[in-house]
């Protein structure tokens, strides 16, 4: 009896242990799935935010902490973000007379300066594949954007970085850098009504241009009536088509009519011309710059003169800049 006794207690002791082992298990378990759970809603909040956004991840921008300090304003760094289509030595910046390629020299200590442009250039220094940026850099302040006023040319995109650690960030957003330019090509001619589909294959393949400049909604086009009626409605009834676009005529002294008319909201109070939930909703409206709204970071960007009515422009204006980083995309 007693032997069996001891057989006994020795077999609950082993099922209480096995039972400990358990518990400890499946206790480790849950903290681990709660742990990742947390993770995984981190990232998930990271990751929905930069989608809202359409801002590129921080790797898009490379290693920042190798841009030299500036001896003027501030440092301009140049990457490549082209997917692979065009080496480091088939890039090129022009700036105040100086062309290099970013392979020859990737950086440029920026000096104030009023109205400038900065070029870019994929394949050779003339190459029909270009862009620009515009900026005003004082002695301690940038104001710069990209524009589709003229044209879209080549996918750009802006980040700012301030003494005191703020960055600010402009431009084509990253879902656009990472498509094809075939395939940016092909949604721009899906997403705009049939007036505007002709300036995705007008000057092809190496730009698509706004349609005030295209032939097709100048006086004698085909659809130079676009605008015509709706503008002289709303109290622009000397301007053409291609002045509605451009901001011109009577328009170039009146932003705020000439953003309503491209924004279809000059029917509407003025108190809810502002609102971007009314841009674009129905015709006509310069759809063109609808689309690259639609297309960039925090939506903002330049896609007709006035777009900066109602804080809608691609601009982006820093105190005490310490560097500019600029996305060349193809």
């Amino acid at each position: 009896m007693e032997q069996w006794s001891r057989r006994r207690r020795l077999v609950s002791v082993t099922l209480w242990l096995a039972l400990i082992s358990v518990v400890v298990t499946v206790a480790l378990t849950l903290t681990m799935l709660s742990a990742g759970a947390r993770t995984s809603a981190r990232l998930s909040a990271a990751d929905s935010s930069a989608a809202g956004s359409g801002a590129p991840p921080r790797s898009f921008w490379g290693n920042t902490s190798r841009i030299p300090a500036a001896r003027n304003v501030l440092e301009v760094k140049v990457i490549n973000r082209t997917n692979g289509h065009f080496a480091n030595d088939q890039v090129y910046w022009s700036f105040d007379g100086t062309e290099r390629s970013i392979a020859r020299q990737q950086f440029i200590d920026m000096p104030a300066n009023s109205a400038g442009r900065m070029y870019f250039y994929l394949g050779s220094r003339t190459s029909k594949y270009y862009d620009f940026i515009e900026f005003t850099v004082g002695s301690d302040f940038i104001n710069v954007d990209t524009t589709r006023v003229d044209r879209f040319g080549l996918k750009l995109a802006l980040l700012v970085h301030s003494h005191d650690g703020s960055t600010q960030e402009a431009g084509d957003n990253y879902a656009t850098f990472r498509e094809t330019r075939t395939a940016t090509f092909r949604r721009f001619q899906a997403f705009v009504p049939r007036p505007f589909k002709q300036l995705a294959t007008v000057s092809a393949p190496y730009g698509i241009p706004s349609p005030g400049n295209d032939p097709a909604f100048q006086p004698g086009g085909r659809n130079a009536s676009y605008f015509t009626r709706y503008a002289a409605a709303h109290g622009a009834g000397g301007d053409t088509t291609a002045q509605v676009f451009g901001c011109g005529g009577t328009l170039s002294g009146n932003p705020p009519l000439c953003a309503a008319l491209n924004r279809h909201v000059a029917q509407l109070p003025v108190s809810e011309q502002s609102d971007p939930k009314n841009f674009y909703r129905a015709g006509p409206a310069n759809y063109y710059a609808a689309f690259w709204h639609r297309n960039a970071i925090n939506g903002k960007q330049y896609g007709f003169p006035y777009d900066d009515d109602a804080g809608q422009s691609s601009d982006i204006s820093v105190s005490h800049p310490r560097y500019m980083i600029v996305a060349v995309g193809w």
